[in-house]
């Protein structure tokens, strides 16, 4: 007889629709017939897995594709095997529901990600198996347990440099901040300490970008946009020494920081640079940059 409806559903412990480590998940697989229908067998599966993949175009119409995979668990239960005795399981006319109980498993695991070049998706599917085989999914949101083993995280973060300015004297910038992990929506403070020796006025300002990076085969392909501009206040030129700080909240949006998949990072760099004037002309002011790149900032799950 015919499969009318064959899905799979779970229910959701939180506001958000979210899970986490550790965190179980309970679900039903619904099957409906319309008549007496033998089952070879009903596999549930929960799975969390990245796939990534691109083409470079090498010219001349070398065009190459790059695929890499990469399982972080998949773990089955066979859904029919108490009732089974001969091979298969009938059921009668109507809707059935088979209930599943599923414990994400603990450990470091990367959250629930989709980018321009790869995704990693965490899922519940069932596979229904008669003379031919169905499959049905339902893919839930995974937000990582914050990983405090990182060397590093809680400490404060220093760099300096000094640099010159087109031939007009030199500027020398120390940056501190508080820590290198952060929860989204946590203030991340900024100390820039400026010694502008110029005859240039200085302006500091702030760059918090995402950087993707996907592997496969042995190459990479890395994109990147910016999350948020800011700036501070200007230090007028040969002022010598001045303290600037500032405070800039990380998006409560912002996705997890991704670092413990081989075949996709996600992270972001903080950089400061310098801004200052060049030349005067005649509709504006025509600027240039002194770049320095502080940190590589983590974002924590939940």
């Amino acid at each position: 007889m015919t499969i009318t409806r064959f899905s799979i559903e779970y229910d959701a412990i939180n506001s958000k629709n979210t899970f986490t480590n550790g965190d179980v998940i309970n679900g039903r697989i619904i099957v409906e017939v319309s008549g007496e229908t033998k089952i070879q067998s009903l596999i549930f599966s929960g799975q969390g897995r990245a796939n990534v993949y691109w083409t470079e175009n090498y010219g001349e119409g070398d065009y190459r594709d790059y695929r890499a995979t990469e399982t972080y668990y998949d773990i089955q239960q066979d859904i029919l095997r108490e009732s089974r005795h001969d091979g298969t399981e009938v059921i009668e006319k109507g809707m059935h529901v088979f209930p599943f109980l599923f414990r994400i498993p603990d450990g470091i695991l990367p959250s629930t990600y989709k980018g321009a070049h790869g995704k990693i998706v965490h899922k519940v599917e069932a596979e229904l198996t008669q003379s031919i085989t169905r499959k049905t999914k339902a893919h839930f949101t995974f937000v990582s347990k914050a990983d405090m083993g990182i060397p590093g995280l809680l400490e404060p973060q220093y760099t300096c440099k000094d640099k010159s300015v087109l031939g007009s004297g030199k500027v020398s910038v120390d940056v501190h901040t508080t820590r290198m992990g952060y929860m989204q929506g946590e203030a991340l403070v900024v100390t820039v300490e400026i010694n502008n020796n110029s005859s240039r006025t200085v302006k500091p300002k702030f760059i918090l970008y995402q950087k993707h990076s996907f592997f496969a085969q042995g190459q990479r392909t890395v994109y990147t946009h910016d999350i948020l501009k800011d700036k501070a206040e200007a230090v007028e030129a040969s002022s010598g020494r001045k303290t600037v700080t500032k405070v800039i909240t990380i998006p409560r949006d912002l996705p997890p920081s991704i670092l413990n998949s081989h075949i996709i990072n996600l992270d972001c760099p903080f950089v400061c640079v310098l801004e200052y004037c060049l030349s005067n002309i005649t509709n504006g002011r025509k600027l240039g940059w002194l770049v320095f790149v502080l940190f590589w900032l983590f974002y924590l799950g939940c």
